[in-house]
């Protein structure tokens, strides 16, 4: 597997714009990631008012008959308080829209809204993800699926359709940082999306130090073990455009779900740690974030990096320059780095179309 650059939004609504508006510049987004050569295009499932998307395969479609290459996922999808066989089915449906291009990026939800809104306890909230998670292996296994469980009515010898192109459909473990979901993941051979919001990546190594571990101990072949990260991430020509772009929208959305969670509030000072060169943030010029994606590579051995760059209210625009510089400056330079370090004779990674690329932005403070 060649090293894969992709991108992550949840379609956030702080910037003011209608929801119809962010519909379309999400779509304008992804095309844009597609038309440059990235290799994933990624959206959150939220259940809440300052974010769009509550259902990531309807989204998904409709990205997919505009685009033509680009791996379309769902960042993430909350398994544990929907029906796996729905979700089954719907990326079932995007595979077969896409080409073959669907995966499911499976979680438990770092938000709550979806529990009461479903009718699930959070008393549950591992025990349902852990059922809900053996079913969909067992319904992407292929039919007939005989399964029984604590929170949904068995099956027995169900026949569901309709069938992807990708046998099997890829399937994900997104986690933010759990020890016990990372086990879960190594042991049933899955792929895992590490989400690194905070802190310093090398906090997290003994996290897929263990998973590597766990992987090896299940039996499962070194070659085949599969890990994306994925941080919040934002591309200008320099680091002072960038911080003008973003900084504020940034703070502004952290502090604004912090206060939900009970976090100290963070200022300048936060954010100047979280993009020095040891920080979770990529964040800067062209440089700096493909050197902030080569080192969490050098501490990982990660085979995909996910950067998620419409953060809070940045404003569309803002978005749209540091897509386009992260896919004809950053990407290629990650591509580059790694084929040279690993002697390769040509940058893994597709030439991106020769398409218009958007007319440059004079970036400002929001």
């Amino acid at each position: 597997m060649s090293f894969e650059l992709g991108l992550a939004t949840f379609a956030d609504l702080s910037s003011g714009v209608t929801p119809e508006q962010r519909m379309r510049d999400l779509l304008e987004e992804a095309r844009l990631a597609d038309e440059l050569g990235l290799d994933v295009f990624a959206v959150g499932e939220h259940h809440r008012p300052d974010f769009v998307v509550a259902a990531p395969a309807v989204a998904l479609a409709a990205i997919a008959a505009q685009t033509e290459r680009i791996r379309l996922a769902s960042a993430v999808t909350v398994l544990s308080s929907d029906d796996p066989v729905r979700v089954f089915q719907e990326f079932a449906e995007l595979d077969l829209i896409s080409g073959g291009r669907a995966e499911i990026w499976a979680g438990r939800g770092s938000f709550t809204e979806s529990f009461p809104l479903f009718g699930y306890d959070l008393d549950d909230y591992d025990e349902l993800y852990a059922e809900k998670l053996e079913l969909l292996l067992a319904l992407r296994a292929g039919n007939p699926v005989t399964w029984s469980g604590k929170h949904r009515p068995p099956l027995d010898g169900a026949e569901i359709f309709p069938r992807p192109i990708q046998e099997p459909l890829p399937v994900w473990v997104a986690v933010g940082g759990t020890p016990q979901s990372v086990v879960r993941a190594a042991v049933l051979g899955l792929p895992l999306t590490l989400a690194i919001i905070g802190g310093h990546p090398a906090h997290f190594k003994p996290l897929i130090e263990l998973y590597d571990r766990v992987w090896t101990e299940a039996g499962h072949a070194p070659e085949d073990r599969k890990l994306a990260i994925n941080t919040h991430a934002f591309v200008a020509a320099t680091r002072r455009e960038a911080d003008a772009a973003f900084a504020h929208p940034y703070l502004e959305m952290m502090n604004r779900i912090g206060r939900e969670r009970g976090w100290p509030p963070a200022g300048p000072a936060q954010y100047a740690a979280l993009a020095a060169a040891d920080g979770a943030l990529a964040l800067g010029s062209p440089d700096e974030v493909a050197q902030k994606i080569l080192m969490e590579h050098e501490l990982f051995a990660n085979q995909r990096y996910i950067g998620q760059i419409s953060v809070g209210a940045v404003t569309h625009r803002s978005v749209m320059r540091a897509i386009e510089l992260f896919g004809t400056q950053v990407a290629p330079r990650v591509r580059a780095e790694l084929s040279a370090s690993s002697g390769s004779a040509t940058p893994s990674g597709p030439e991106p179309r020769t398409t218009p690329s958007p007319e440059p932005v004079t970036v400002i403070a929001d």
